[in-house]
Protein backbone atom coordinates (compact mmCIF):
# COMPACT_ATOMS: atom_id res chain seq x y z
CA UNK A 1 0.00 0.00 0.00
CA UNK A 2 2.54 2.58 0.96
CA UNK A 3 4.65 1.67 -2.14
CA UNK A 4 1.55 2.92 -4.33
CA UNK A 5 1.98 -0.01 -6.24
CA UNK A 6 -2.05 -0.35 -7.18
CA UNK A 7 -1.77 -4.01 -9.35
CA UNK A 8 -0.04 -5.87 -6.81
CA UNK A 9 -1.79 -4.55 -3.91
CA UNK A 10 -4.69 -5.26 -6.22
CA UNK A 11 -3.33 -8.72 -6.69
CA UNK A 12 -2.79 -9.64 -3.14
CA UNK A 13 -6.07 -8.53 -2.56
CA UNK A 14 -7.66 -11.32 -4.77
CA UNK A 15 -5.54 -14.12 -2.79
CA UNK A 16 -6.32 -13.09 0.16
CA UNK A 17 -10.27 -13.12 -1.45
CA UNK A 18 -9.81 -16.64 -2.63
CA UNK A 19 -7.83 -18.06 0.24
CA UNK A 20 -10.92 -16.50 2.78
CA UNK A 21 -14.10 -18.08 0.44
CA UNK A 22 -12.71 -21.11 0.50
CA UNK A 23 -12.33 -21.09 4.01
CA UNK A 24 -15.94 -20.27 4.14
CA UNK A 25 -17.34 -22.32 1.52
CA UNK A 26 -15.92 -25.23 3.18
CA UNK A 27 -15.89 -24.47 6.90
CA UNK A 28 -12.27 -25.19 7.47
CA UNK A 29 -9.19 -22.95 7.99
CA UNK A 30 -6.83 -23.68 5.03
CA UNK A 31 -2.93 -25.22 5.45
CA UNK A 32 -0.06 -24.18 3.22
CA UNK A 33 -0.98 -26.99 0.66
CA UNK A 34 -4.07 -25.78 0.42
CA UNK A 35 -3.31 -22.09 -0.24
CA UNK A 36 -0.84 -23.02 -2.56
CA UNK A 37 -3.48 -25.37 -4.35
CA UNK A 38 -5.88 -21.93 -4.60
CA UNK A 39 -2.78 -19.67 -5.59
CA UNK A 40 -2.28 -22.56 -8.37
CA UNK A 41 -5.88 -22.47 -9.65
CA UNK A 42 -5.59 -18.41 -9.74
CA UNK A 43 -2.55 -18.86 -11.91
CA UNK A 44 -4.04 -21.46 -14.53
CA UNK A 45 -7.32 -19.22 -14.67
CA UNK A 46 -5.13 -15.93 -15.60
CA UNK A 47 -3.45 -18.33 -18.46
CA UNK A 48 -6.34 -19.01 -19.70
CA UNK A 49 -7.57 -15.30 -19.66
CA UNK A 50 -4.36 -14.34 -21.12
CA UNK A 51 -4.78 -16.77 -24.16
CA UNK A 52 -8.41 -16.07 -24.53
CA UNK A 53 -7.29 -12.09 -24.24
CA UNK A 54 -4.47 -12.73 -27.01
CA UNK A 55 -6.92 -14.28 -29.23
CA UNK A 56 -9.47 -11.64 -29.14
CA UNK A 57 -6.73 -8.86 -29.73
CA UNK A 58 -7.23 -7.24 -26.23
CA UNK A 59 -3.28 -6.72 -25.26
CA UNK A 60 -4.53 -4.35 -22.52
CA UNK A 61 -6.40 -7.04 -20.73
CA UNK A 62 -3.98 -9.64 -21.19
CA UNK A 63 -1.18 -6.96 -20.02
CA UNK A 64 -3.46 -6.83 -17.27
CA UNK A 65 -3.47 -10.57 -16.23
CA UNK A 66 0.30 -10.99 -16.77
CA UNK A 67 1.26 -8.61 -14.66
CA UNK A 68 -1.25 -10.71 -12.41
CA UNK A 69 0.14 -13.56 -12.69
CA UNK A 70 3.98 -12.17 -11.91
CA UNK A 71 2.38 -11.83 -8.33
CA UNK A 72 0.56 -14.60 -7.78
CA UNK A 73 3.92 -16.38 -9.26
CA UNK A 74 6.09 -15.02 -6.55
CA UNK A 75 4.33 -16.49 -3.67
CA UNK A 76 4.53 -20.10 -5.03
CA UNK A 77 7.42 -22.60 -4.03
CA UNK A 78 10.85 -22.38 -5.99
CA UNK A 79 9.83 -24.07 -9.14
CA UNK A 80 11.40 -27.80 -9.67
CA UNK A 81 13.77 -27.96 -12.76
CA UNK A 82 12.98 -30.26 -15.76
CA UNK A 83 15.79 -32.64 -14.82
CA UNK A 84 14.77 -33.04 -10.85
CA UNK A 85 10.83 -33.46 -12.50
CA UNK A 86 12.08 -36.30 -14.42
CA UNK A 87 14.16 -37.76 -11.83
CA UNK A 88 10.81 -37.63 -9.04
CA UNK A 89 8.58 -39.27 -12.00
CA UNK A 90 11.04 -42.36 -12.63
CA UNK A 91 11.58 -42.28 -8.72
CA UNK A 92 7.69 -42.81 -8.59
CA UNK A 93 7.34 -45.03 -11.38
CA UNK A 94 10.20 -47.64 -9.75
CA UNK A 95 8.24 -46.99 -6.41
CA UNK A 96 4.84 -48.06 -7.22
CA UNK A 97 5.69 -50.64 -9.71
CA UNK A 98 4.44 -49.06 -12.43
CA UNK A 99 3.85 -50.87 -15.84
CA UNK A 100 2.12 -49.36 -18.03
CA UNK A 101 -0.55 -47.03 -18.91
CA UNK A 102 -3.07 -48.45 -16.70
CA UNK A 103 -0.75 -47.79 -13.62
CA UNK A 104 -0.97 -43.24 -14.55
CA UNK A 105 -3.58 -42.86 -11.56
CA UNK A 106 -1.23 -44.47 -9.25
CA UNK A 107 1.72 -42.92 -10.23
CA UNK A 108 0.16 -39.30 -10.73
CA UNK A 109 -1.05 -40.06 -6.73
CA UNK A 110 2.66 -40.66 -5.84
CA UNK A 111 3.98 -37.29 -7.35
CA UNK A 112 0.94 -34.92 -6.36
CA UNK A 113 1.42 -34.60 -2.78
CA UNK A 114 5.49 -34.33 -3.40
CA UNK A 115 4.70 -32.03 -6.25
CA UNK A 116 2.48 -30.12 -5.60
CA UNK A 117 3.03 -25.95 -6.47
CA UNK A 118 7.07 -26.99 -7.21
CA UNK A 119 5.82 -28.26 -10.77
CA UNK A 120 3.25 -27.66 -13.46
CA UNK A 121 1.39 -31.28 -12.60
CA UNK A 122 0.23 -30.67 -16.95
CA UNK A 123 3.67 -31.18 -17.66
CA UNK A 124 4.26 -33.94 -15.16
CA UNK A 125 1.11 -35.87 -16.39
CA UNK A 126 2.57 -35.34 -19.82
CA UNK A 127 5.82 -36.96 -18.47
CA UNK A 128 4.41 -40.11 -16.80
CA UNK A 129 2.30 -40.64 -19.88
CA UNK A 130 5.65 -41.02 -22.12
CA UNK A 131 7.23 -43.02 -19.77
CA UNK A 132 4.61 -45.76 -19.17
CA UNK A 133 3.93 -46.01 -22.95
CA UNK A 134 7.70 -46.16 -23.97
Amino acid sequence: MRAKDAARLSAIRLILAAIKQREVDERVELDDAAVVGVIEKMIKQRRESITQFEKGGRTDLADAEKAELQVLSAYLPAQMSDAEVAQAVDAAIAQSGASGAKDMGKVMGALKSRLAGKADMGKVSALVKARLAG
